[in-house]
């Protein structure tokens, strides 16, 4: 099952990738774009280049699916979410079309156990948890009035540019031979390599018929320690991983600049993350979609690089 698809935020990371991935997959798609990131939108689709709310409903009108993959830089997330996921709520609700959302680990919390699924109780810890669970509530309530809904939950993305940790703390600095990671290199994180995760959200949309009105799934893409992953790095690059140096990410010093900072004070609340070790269960996106794409991660990784020039 194919048909048309409104991509909010086409021009950012995952919308782009998706865009792609449903244009490829025999859909329609439309890529919403803020004005003059034209250029950034995904070849053989309809580009609309705007902001304005009432745009954004008439590009919806038609649409099967709306997915939101609107994603505000950090500084402004605490401002913007909220409102961004209000917008695609109304877009989706006017339109008629089931709303697709990339759910994230947020919403867990530092006490999060460390297998996730979808009956893991929500209980965050930072402010940024506290919004997510208000968007997915939103959404559930949008449910309610019959907008069918589906959340896809994800971990730290890499792949398809850049954008997230992978690129711009890991291997940062790695033209000299240095890595910096952001925890212990023992503790399990979840990635999410981003044309896995899109390819998955094609699956899921040609299913939505299928599903109940609100549904949630988790994607169980790489669940690695961070000597794995600095393994992979190495080994994408053609060198040993111990002739790599592995920095630790100096968290003291990104707590103490937070109070006088927007993008400190932000990434200060996500330590957890990697200090805790976690893994997200897919058992139910399996039995949805069959074999859930997975790209192995030497793959992954060494595309990842070579996208960023690293």
């Amino acid at each position: 099952m194919s048909g048309k698809i409104l991509v909010l935020g086409a021009a950012g990371r995952l919308g782009h990738a998706a865009a792609e991935a449903f244009r490829m997959a025999g859909w329609t798609v439309t890529s919403l774009v803020r004005p003059g990131a034209a250029q950034r939108a995904p070849r053989g689709t309809e580009v609309v280049e705007t902001i304005d709310r009432l745009d954004a409903i008439q590009a919806a009108r038609g649409a099967d699916v709306v997915l939101h993959a609107l994603n505000p830089p950090f500084k402004t997330w605490r401002r913007m979410a909220l409102p961004h996921a209000y917008s695609a709520i109304e877009v989706a609700e006017t339109a008629g079309a089931t709303l697709m959302f990339p759910g994230s680990l947020y919403n867990f919390g530092a006490g999060m156990p460390g297998v996730i699924d979808e009956s893991t109780p929500m209980q965050p810890t930072t402010r940024k948890g506290d919004i997510r669970v208000e968007i997915e509530q939103r959404m559930r309530e949008a449910s309610e009035r019959g907008v069918r809904t589906i959340i896809l939950r994800a971990g730290d993305f890499f792949g398809s540019g850049r954008g997230a940790w992978f690129d711009l703390v890991i291997a940062k600095q790695l033209a000299r031979n240095e890595v910096t990671y952001p925890g212990p290199l023992d503790v399990v994180h979840e990635w999410a390599y981003v044309p896995d995760l899109a390819a998955a959200m094609v699956r899921l949309a040609e299913k939505r018929e299928r599903l109940g009105m609100f549904e949630t799934f988790g994607f169980a893409g790489h669940s690695v320690t961070g000597r794995t992953l600095v393994d992979a790095i190495a080994k994408a690059i053609g060198r040993d991983s111990r002739d790599l140096r592995v920095r630790q990410m100096q968290w003291w010093m990104i707590k103490a600049l937070s109070p006088f900072f927007a993008l400190p004070r932000e990434l200060s609340e996500l330590d957890y993350l990697w200090q805790v070790p976690h893994r997200i269960a897919g058992d139910k996106l399996k039995a949805t979609i069959g074999d859930v794409p997975c790209t192995p991660l030497d793959t992954a990784v060494k595309r990842a690089l070579r996208e960023v020039g690293a």
